[in-house]
């Protein structure tokens, strides 16, 4: 299944936000595609400040939901400074709705 979904980052964090996604940790990548994710891919509209996050989810594997394992909660943690998160420092998400889809 696709699974999309928004989130936002603080004003002038988004070079800091894009630098750690470029350094993004291997176990961290390994914990997400043993929980069925992939294709994740995250784009930024720079006038509202929010993230649009998409990626494919193995549904014998998950839900949908990121893992939330212990790489993923330090993850959380290192991000949370740069994005709206909630009180465990997981990012806040908005889910969206897919409309069309042309495979």
């Amino acid at each position: 299944m696709r699974v999309l979904f928004k989130m936002r980052v603080h004003p002038g964090k988004i070079a800091e936000y894009k630098k750690r996604h470029d350094e993004i940790w291997p176990d961290l990548v390994q914990e997400l595609k043993a929980a069925g994710l992939s294709e994740f891919s995250i784009a930024y509209d720079k006038e509202t400040e929010f993230l649009f996050a998409f990626h494919k989810q193995d549904e014998e594997k998950g839900s949908g939901n990121q893992p939330g394992g212990e790489v993923q909660r330090r993850w959380w943690k290192f991000m949370e400074p740069l994005m709206e998160c909630n009180e465990d420092s997981s990012p806040k998400i908005w889910p969206l709705e897919e409309v069309f889809y042309m495979p």
